[in-house]
């Protein structure tokens, strides 16, 4: 992922363009991440390091939605609607 890419995603889920602590932020940066691992472990099925850094992923990004549905359950609909995860 570029810094551009970043920054993007930074824009478009935070409220500032500096505000990447934001939940639904580290939420699509994650996201993002995960999605270019899948795409890496399809070509690369025997790379299972990287495979223990997906499921990684996938469980810190499990976290932080557990945590906004006990925050607030319209920003996880949002977000989840927004990115397209499946619950």
């Amino acid at each position: 992922m570029t810094k551009e890419e970043k920054l993007e995603l930074v824009k478009q889920f935070g409220t500032t363009e500096t505000d990447s602590g934001r939940a639904e932020v580290q939420i699509a940066l994650i996201t993002k991440r995960i999605n270019e691992l899948t795409l890496h472990l399809q070509v690369h099925k025997k790379d299972h390091h990287s495979r223990r850094g997906l499921l990684m992923l996938v469980g810190k990004r499990r976290r932080l939605l557990d945590y906004l549905i006990k925050k607030d359950i319209s920003r996880y609909r949002t977000i989840i609607k927004e990115l397209k995860i499946r619950k």
